[in-house]
């Protein structure tokens, strides 16, 4: 036990769970006024939902004992022989207190997928939605990477969740945004955020947390959480500012949610390589990330689909971006327990953090789709035409965010 440590890991993991109330202030600026109150509480739901079936089966599920490579068994169950010693998979802080912090990653990561559905589903299905998506998504893929399971296996590398999180919610909510359709209106009235203010300290707060997300990702307070803390802000740095420029290059004008955009984009685009990438090639993704991310939001009214918040461009297409430049960028000079990626002369590392991606979008696009299909058989997904056209906040919960 180390009390540095231990202090260090209580900070980060109070610091990510503050990320999911930041992410309820981000979506619900973007939001229109009447759906406010919806749109927050989809996040504040996942805190409660996400953190009981954590306890009763799935951390063990995520962490216990391998079954295959597939799933943990369910030895860990109520989080069974969990105590206040250090644990396996972390040697100097209890073994409780990394149950906790994994336990944050897990309540963020169905509230991303909310953004791509917001002001159109039926909160009751979206109760069910989070409880079975983190049950037969995100246990089975943070297994397979960060719990001793196959793509780990592989020597896949995912530093805070690139894959498990961002890859893996963005796939889910481009499935969403399919299955749900579009909100009544969409393509013909506009929907512009209603408080871009919210927005942005939604986004201050998401930065903020972040360096716990990343830095504590290191699990003790050292050499590589001071090179994840650094590449993180760099990384969001840069693709704040390579976002703003593409906008003003493209369409005239910087704008304040480009820049709040951007800044979540490289976040994202980090956190797979940020305890495995030297500060300049987290520049260098960061930059990458602020353009690609937003061509995906331009190519959205392309393709048609009606994601709400842009949760596929930013964190499907900025988490994909991120876990390919960790095969590009990775280095053992900065982070010997990693691997070399291909700039560093290992060109295999790249074909598996692509294989570990790509395999884990097929799977979330799969079973989210029947997930969502099952649900609209039953209880049905959407609210109804006059209830949408009223607002969510009084439709679903009989409130209203502002009475001015």
């Amino acid at each position: 036990m180390n009390t540095g440590d231990t202090a260090f890991m209580l900070i980060a993991t109070a610091m990510v769970m503050l990320m999911t109330p930041g992410l309820a202030l981000f979506y619900g600026g973007l939001v229109r006024s009447k759906n406010i109150l919806t749109t927050m509480m989809h996040s504040f739901a996942c805190l409660g939902i996400v953190s009981i079936l954590w306890v009763v089966y799935g951390y063990s599920l995520s962490f216990g004992p391998d079954v295959n490579g597939v799933i943990g068994n369910l030895d860990w169950a109520w989080l069974n022989t969990i105590g206040l010693e250090p644990g396996r998979y972390a040697a100097t802080i209890p073994h409780l207190l990394f149950c906790a912090f994994q336990l944050m990653f897990a309540i963020i990561t169905p509230a991303l997928i909310t953004g791509a559905f917001a002001e159109r589903m039926k909160f009751s299905a979206y109760l069910i939605f989070t409880a079975l998506w983190i049950t037969l998504v995100y246990f089975p893929v943070c297994h397979w990477v960060w719990g001793g399971g196959w793509i780990g296996g592989l020597g896949a590398l995912d530093f805070a969740g690139g894959t498990v999180i961002h890859i893996n919610s963005g796939a889910a909510a481009l499935v969403a945004a399919l299955v749900i359709g579009k909100r009544k209106g969409f393509g013909k009235e506009s929907f512009h955020p209603h408080n871009l203010p919210m927005t942005m300290l939604g986004a201050g707060i998401l930065w903020f947390g972040w360096f716990g997300f990343n830095a504590g990702s290191a699990l003790s307070a050292g050499q590589t959480a001071t090179l994840a803390f650094f590449t993180t802000q760099v990384a969001a740095g840069a693709a704040a500012l390579s976002w703003i420029v593409a906008e003003w290059l493209m369409q005239g004008k910087p704008t304040t949610l480009g820049v709040a955009s951007g800044a979540v984009a490289g976040l994202v685009a980090i956190t797979p390589a940020a305890g495995f990438v030297s500060p300049l090639a987290a520049i260098i993704i960061g930059l990458v990330a602020g353009v690609i991310c937003y061509l995906g939001v331009l190519m959205k009214s392309k393709l048609g689909y009606d994601d709400a918040l842009d949760v596929v461009a930013v964190h499907g297409v900025g988490g994909l971006w991120g876990a390919l430049a960790t095969g590009l960028f990775a280095s053992k000079l900065w982070n010997p327990a990693g691997a070399d990626g291909l700039f560093a002369g290992n060109p295999a590392q790249f074909g598996i953090q692509a294989y570990g991606a790509f395999a884990t979008i097929a799977y979330s696009v799969v079973v989210t789709l029947v997930i969502l299909k099952v649900i609209d058989w039953t209880v049905g997904l959407r609210v109804k035409v006059d209830e949408e056209n009223q607002g969510l906040d009084l439709g679903q919960h009989s409130e209203i965010g502002y009475n001015l």
